[in-house]
């Protein structure tokens, strides 16, 4: 790498800094930095990850929060486990997609589901919810233009593309069928 691509790296990493320390970035803002990121490779996803919101106004921000989602755990290529919830005695359990995502389309109709209550009250489901079974795989698929590791769930028209942030760190987009904007979030290599 020479200096003047170390220097661009650097600007891209004080571009998701700068985005990360305010409470909301514009959806054009956070596609510019999302697109300015450089894509990994699926082998790079292997293992767990901490997530965490990236707020740009879409409907589902804070959403995940609010029902303790810890993260997602990528096994193999073949292997991968979307949506990985803090359970109330504190161990973390992987959710069955096809059980909670359809319901996403109700909070822009309900807001209240977006509570801190509700969200306690999934908690409490999630015994419900869970399963031991791969709900997604990683494959490399072209999003705005580059190749980058995604994962593809099995049962749902979503897939999740990640861009590099740093060798802990991605930016990931939700890309929902239907939807009229991606959401965003990130992810931080869990080594608890």
């Amino acid at each position: 790498m020479n200096a003047s691509q170390a220097d661009q790296n650097d600007m891209k990493v004080r571009s998701f800094a700068t985005a990360t320390q305010v409470d909301r970035v514009p959806p054009e803002d956070a596609l510019a930095i999302f697109d300015a990121l450089e894509p990994v490779e699926t082998n790079f996803m292997i293992g767990a990850w901490k997530g965490e919101g990236f707020e740009t106004g879409h409907t589902m921000d804070g959403m995940l929060e609010r029902c303790h989602w810890h993260g997602k755990r990528f096994e193999s290529l073949e292997h991968v486990h979307p949506l990985v919830f803090r359970k109330v005695s504190g161990t973390l359990t992987s959710v069955r997609p096809l059980l909670v995502m359809p319901g996403m389309g109700l909070l822009e109709k309900m807001p209240f589901l977006k509570s801190r209550v509700v969200g306690k009250l999934f908690q409490w489901t999630l015994p419900l919810l869970s399963g031991r079974k791969s709900a997604a795989r990683l494959r490399m698929t072209t999003y705005r233009g580059k190749p980058s590791a995604t994962m593809i769930y099995d049962n749902l028209p979503i897939n999740d593309v990640f861009r590099k942030v740093d060798d802990n760190t991605v930016l990931g987009i939700m890309d929902l069928k239907g939807t009229k904007e991606p959401f965003f979030f990130v992810l931080r290599r869990d080594n608890a």
